[in-house]
């Protein structure tokens, strides 16, 4: 299987994932198993270039190049992922039996520290990323430079119009593939991002998240409706028809008629009710 794949590859045309051409394989360098290491790629006036063969993908009579951002940032977007799914099983069992708690929680934290470790390796790769994008921001700008001053020959009758047009259309096939390759890295970046948040809010250890989610639960009128602790003495919980107020609220009848006073105090009334007033209006501007 080793040697099959080593003849196969022999000769091909070499092309990254936007179809570049980069050069021909050359050869091959293999372990004392036979395993396949580097790829020898002749680049024609760069030179001969080793690549590693996990980032060499056969497509037909085609190989195709991947970046190494790329595939790290694969592993880490595929292991994080297989860990948080694994947190939300643990989650679901825990749920369904509450006589797992204190065997869930050791199971937790192997996979929370699993997600530390991850985490410092996310952020090489995170750096990784940047970059890149430096890189083909860098890359981008040499192109357009080399453009603009084509056109500025073109003008001066340096070149010809053939000449132009030919410098034109592989420079914009490249900014093209510079554009493709960049969208690629922010979307990646932000699925990293999202599945970061994930794995935050899922590390809370299961015990808590239990109680909490078993401590309210919505009847079949969509109210929060509180309900007795099983795993330990019940906590009084706020009354949800309580209002929370943050500013002052200016009086009202329903207040008023609420408040016992006197046959003195409703003779006063109306002055009473203005100097609420008034002392209300003096806290708002306050």
């Amino acid at each position: 299987m080793v040697m099959a794949k080593n003849v196969a590859i022999i000769g091909k045309p070499v092309r990254d994932m936007y179809g570049t051409d980069i050069g021909k394989v050359l050869g091959t360098l293999t372990d004392i198993d036979g395993s396949i290491q580097t790829v020898g790629v002749d680049c024609s006036s760069d030179g001969l270039k080793q690549i590693p063969f996990a980032q060499l993908v056969l497509q037909g009579d085609i190989v195709i190049y991947i970046p190494k951002w790329r595939l790290d940032a694969q592993k880490i977007l595929r292991e994080k992922g297989l860990t948080l799914r694994r947190l939300n099983a643990l989650m679901a069992i825990v749920s369904e039996n509450d006589e797992m708690k204190s065997d869930a929680e050791l199971i937790h934290e192997t996979y929370k520290s699993k997600l530390m470790n991850l985490d410092e390796t996310e952020t090489e790769i995170k750096t990784e990323l940047l970059t890149r994008l430096e890189e083909i921001d860098g890359q981008a700008n040499a192109v357009k430079i080399i453009l603009f001053d084509a056109r500025v020959q073109f003008k001066s009758e340096e070149i010809s119009e053939f000449t132009f047009e030919s410098i034109q259309k592989h420079c914009n096939n490249l900014l093209e593939r510079f554009s493709h390759e960049k969208a690629e890295v922010k979307n990646v970046q932000r699925r990293i991002d999202d599945l970061s948040l994930e794995c935050m809010n899922a590390i809370k250890p299961p015990k808590e998240m239990i109680e909490e989610s078993a401590s309210t639960y919505l009847d079949s009128s969509g109210q929060a409706v509180a309900v007795p602790n099983i795993s330990g003495p019940s906590m009084p919980t706020p009354d949800v028809h309580e209002p929370v107020v943050t500013l002052p609220e200016p009086p009202n009848e329903s207040t008023e008629s609420s408040t016992r006073v006197d046959t003195a105090e409703h003779d006063n009334l109306g002055n009473t009710s203005k100097s609420e007033e008034s002392d209300w209006m003096s806290r708002m501007e306050a």
